[in-house]
């Protein structure tokens, strides 16, 4: 058979699928990417930074043991970045992705219960691995079914439901621990759970077919977009370091490190999170306006400057509302930005997005986590330094910046 003829029958192989079953409604299908960010990350992650006081005012942990309980999600994460693409290669994957909405809801209502510190953090990490698949998988079975040209908007949308997570962290956390730390943790269980039955039948059923195979495209790959696309994930996972010191020691330095209470905490944590609801909108706008490669290094300044704010003690009121609200909207607006500069470095070879994708997503787990518990072990030997580690933010943010910039120098000389 001529490789127009095996054109020709993957083609129409793929009409008959989708003419055989109804396709899931657009609207519906990012409402349930929404609600997986919402679940993995927005949740999962978040929800534990304005918790981390009350957790060590109530004596459930020491100061120690509670940031390393905060790390143990991104151990997971990274674990979790590694097995999406065997799990959904093995299992279907809307199958895939309702288990671990799942398994994020099972892991909120388990850490209701301290028995003791190896029960909570093996929760943490599933909670992690759960969020990392999520990451992984949730995004492109999405926009793999929206028009190439409303992707950038999807893909915000999705990864806003990140920033809500967060903006209902720091809500509802501070309500709910009226009631006490149990509750809370129940409460965040339940609120998952909905969200798992809201996206229950929004999951495609299945990704549509691509005319490339694998083995052909990586076959005819353009050396510079290899080149391109491992600066790209050194790029990304630099930045998962800068994120470290908002995501998960903001709260506590404005509650212990500035003596101002869990509740002010609680409220910049608010601020944080309605920067990153919008972040992924903003910055996808912001994308289909310059490019995905001018965006990317644009939103890389930006974060240096924000981080360089709370490093040099600029810490007023107003210096940290700015910081805070900065590196909030770009905790999940850096997201597309690199999915979508992957998909354009990868255009006419469709088949590795999705690996090319996963290896960013590991990348970003890989330095975050080595990040949060280098950084809480830091925190915990340098007499409560938070300066030191917003400053180690601004430094690995203005490395990405750099790696990005020469790697567009050697892009443009080729």
């Amino acid at each position: 058979m001529s490789a127009t003829s095996r054109t020709a029958a993957v083609a129409n192989a793929a009409a008959a699928s989708s003419s055989a079953a109804p396709a899931t409604p657009m609207w519906r299908a990012i409402l349930a990417g929404f609600c997986a960010t919402l679940v993995g990350l927005g949740l999962a992650r978040f929800a534990y930074t304005p918790l981390l006081p009350a957790i060590i005012d109530a004596h459930w942990f020491s100061a120690s043991a509670a940031t390393y309980l905060g790390a143990a999600n991104l151990m997971g994460y990274l674990a979790g970045a590694l097995l999406g693409g065997p799990m959904s290669a093995r299992w279907p994957v809307r199958g895939v992705l309702r288990a671990m909405m799942l398994a994020t809801a099972v892991s909120l209502l388990a850490c209701a219960w301290p028995i003791d510190f190896a029960w909570f953090f093996g929760w943490r990490i599933v909670s992690g691995i759960a969020g990392g698949a999520l990451m992984v998988l949730a995004a492109p079975t999405v926009l793999a079914h929206v028009p190439p040209k409303q992707r950038g908007l999807a893909s915000g949308l999705v990864f806003a439901g990140v920033g809500l997570g967060i903006a209902a962290s720091g809500t509802l956390v501070p309500l709910l621990l009226h009631q006490g730390l149990a509750a809370t943790w129940i409460g965040l269980a339940l609120l998952a759970l909905l969200l798992t039955a809201v996206a229950w039948r929004g999951w495609p059923a299945a990704a549509p077919v691509h005319v490339a195979s694998t083995t052909h495209a990586a076959a005819v790959r353009p050396r510079v977009a290899t080149g391109a696309l491992w600066a790209l994930t050194i790029s990304y996972a630099l930045n998962a370091v800068g994120l470290v010191p908002h995501m998960i020691f903001l709260v506590d330095f404005v509650a212990r490190g500035l003596g101002q209470g869990l509740a002010a905490g609680a409220q910049y944590w608010v601020v944080f999170g309605l920067g990153a609801i919008v972040g992924p909108v903003l910055s996808g706008h912001l994308a289909d306006r310059a490019g995905f490669g001018p965006a990317l290094r644009i939103a890389f300044a930006v974060q240096a400057v924000a981080l360089v704010l709370p490093a040099a003690g600029v810490i007023g009121h107003g210096g940290l509302i700015v910081s805070s609200v900065i590196v909030g909207a770009f905790t999940p607006g850096i997201v597309p930005l690199v999915l979508g500069r992957v998909q354009e470095l990868l255009a006419h070879h469709p088949s590795m997005q999705k690996a090319a994708w996963s290896r960013a997503t590991t990348g970003f787990a890989v330095l975050q986590a080595s990040a949060a518990y280098g950084m809480s072990w830091l925190l915990g030997h340098s007499g409560g330094d938070y300066a030191l580690l917003f400053a180690l933010g601004c430094g690995a943010i203005v490395l990405a910046l750099l790696t990005d910039l020469v790697a567009g120098r050697l892009h443009s000389a080729q």
